[in-house]
């Protein structure tokens, strides 16, 4: 079977998107999609989504790791599918769609630059050196005073490791707060590494960042590996309640192609 694919990247976090709208995708094999998104023997990418219909929505939007499994929200590429269903023409500047966390609206203001709602947290667990919260995906959140270059692989794999995390696994983000805002790393379980940037990730990071600071309306802009994202909430941290949260960034396209799987 030929299955026409396109490549989408934001802040470098990539994925292969495509448009399954008549249900053909052989969702069931785990190594058809483990295999397309390698990066020596694939098209490679962080991971895969299918863009599908939905009665009560726009579109619905499923997401596969790079492992090949099925995962929880990815912001990066809740942005990045916004951005293929505008081209595709299934949606206008202002959508609302359902992923497997629940709807978010979103809203393309340019067709490589999309602003997306993420659902609200009602959680936060704060401990002596980290906070954890479920923006669409889990996040343990560690404060560095530096954050350099280096590896954060090993590190963070002792945390998504742990007896806590190892059965359901857990992201793991690094974060250094500064004048200019936000610089975050982030290691992801299903990928199993660092990657560029994780759009639920610098949500987490600029919430716990907004609790660390007492910032109940906040702005951050954040820099990551692959690029620049902006976040925006409102929060009762007595209650550890934050809603209206915004992502945005690029979305961007980089090519097209068809794949025999």
């Amino acid at each position: 079977m030929n299955v026409k694919f396109s490549k989408y990247q934001g802040t470098g976090n990539d994925f292969v998107v495509i448009d399954d709208r008549k249900e053909v995708f052989p969702l069931n094999d785990v190594s058809v999609i483990e295999h397309l998104c390698h990066r020596r023997f694939g098209i490679g990418a962080d991971g895969l989504m299918l863009v599908r219909k939905d009665k009560d929505y726009d579109f619905r939007m499923i997401y596969y790791n790079s492992d090949g499994n099925e995962s929880t929200m990815c912001g990066n590429g809740g942005r990045c599918i916004v951005a293929f269903a505008y081209k595709l023409g299934v949606i206008k500047e202002k959508t609302n769609f359902i992923a497997v966390d629940g709807p978010h609206d979103a809203e393309v203001l340019n067709p490589s630059y999309i602003r997306l709602r993420m659902i609200d947290v009602n959680n936060i667990e704060v401990g002596e050196d980290y906070y954890y919260l479920n923006t669409g995906s889990p996040h343990y959140v560690n404060f560095k005073k530096e954050l350099t270059k280096g590896g954060i692989v090993s590190e963070a794999r002792e945390i998504r490791y742990n007896d806590r995390f190892k059965a359901e696994g857990t992201n793991v983000n690094y974060v250094k707060i500064s004048d200019n805002g936000l610089y975050v790393r982030t290691y992801e379980r299903g990928v199993e590494d660092e990657t560029y940037s994780c759009g639920t990730g610098v949500v987490a990071s600029s919430i716990s960042a907004g609790m660390k600071e007492g910032k109940k309306e906040g702005k951050y802009e954040i820099e990551t590996l692959g690029g620049k994202l902006k976040v925006s909430y409102s929060a009762n941290f007595e209650k550890k309640e934050v809603k209206n949260i915004w992502l945005e960034g690029p979305a961007t396209f980089v090519f097209s192609g068809i794949v025999e799987i």
